[in-house]
């Protein structure tokens, strides 16, 4: 097994009127995230060739203008998500609880709605083809994924379930060490790592794939291409990660969303099926609906 890297999830504080301010890795990988996802749409919309008819589905100025919108979809529906999803009985009873978003909580399928509704916003404002827009988003999502689940990593968060492999990360915290049938150190997967390499990584390289056997001039398939390949990643990944402790009881020790009889799967795996469905009309409605351009 391997220790935990002595990372300090702060990388600097500052102490200001006796207020004290820090810089925390996961506010890095946002700003990471967001700087490059606004460098990738830049790069294709560059490319016109790649387009349907040649003509991207919009300009520089407008990607620029693109990443607000995005910023607040993610952050807004990210911790709306996260208290529609996994925690509403909590924030139910204490809402002033939902602003504190500094304290943690924040879900992907949530920020990934709120990216669609702000998608659909701009598009219409704008008057810009939505699907061609999706695709030029999703190209550019995969590594602000990849930088989010290495600030989780770096903050001891979303680790996974106990296991002998000897890549197991012992990882701190009295919560993380509750590990039954372990009397020393228990060592658990890595599971942010695992979804950096798949979701971030690895569905990076599919779509840059994809890209550049001119895919973008079937609108549509690139998004459809992005919801599958999460979906599915993120679906087994679930298999190897702890679920949220509200989820976990004495009843459910693996804090299924859902149970069937002996089985049962995650809340994270109950909203993968949903977008892996979507990921596939959108492929086939992609390729059968809309000719390719020369």
């Amino acid at each position: 097994m391997i220790p935990f890297p002595n990372i300090s999830p702060e990388i600097f504080t500052v102490s200001i009127g006796g207020f004290e301010f820090a810089l925390r890795w996961y506010a890095v990988s946002y700003i990471l995230g967001f700087a490059c996802a606004l460098f990738i749409m830049k790069f294709y919309i560059k490319r016109q060739n790649y387009w349907p008819a040649g003509k991207p589905p919009m300009t520089i100025g407008h990607a620029d203008a693109l990443l607000s919108y995005l910023i607040f979809g993610v952050i807004l529906g990210g911790r709306l998500g996260y208290v529609i999803f996994y925690n509403p009985s909590y924030y139910a009873s204490d809402p002033i609880s939902i602003i504190r978003i500094w304290d943690g909580g924040m879900s992907f399928h949530g920020g990934f709605l709120g990216v669609i509704v702000a998608l659909i916003l701009f598009c219409l404002k704008s008057r810009l083809v939505i699907f061609s827009t999706a695709d030029l988003i999703a190209l550019a999502t995969p590594p602000g994924l990849f930088f989010g689940r290495i600030a989780n990593f770096i903050n001891a968060e979303l680790w996974g379930r106990p296991t002998d492999m000897p890549w197991g990360v012992v990882f701190p915290g009295v919560r993380a060490q509750s590990c039954p049938d372990f009397s020393d150190l228990c060592a658990r997967h890595p599971s942010q790592l695992y979804e950096a390499a798949l979701e971030g990584l690895m569905l990076f390289l599919i779509l840059i794939f994809f890209a550049s056997k001119r895919f973008l001039r079937y609108p549509g398939f690139i998004a459809g291409v992005f919801f599958t390949v999460y979906g599915i990643s993120r679906f087994i990944v679930e298999f190897f990660r702890v679920s949220d402790p509200q989820f976990v009881s004495a009843e459910n020790p693996y804090g299924f969303a859902i149970i069937f009889g002996q089985f049962g799967i995650s809340m994270g795996q109950l909203l993968c099926v949903p977008m892996v469905v979507a990921g596939v009309i959108f492929i086939i409605i992609s390729l059968t609906t809309f000719p390719k351009q020369n």
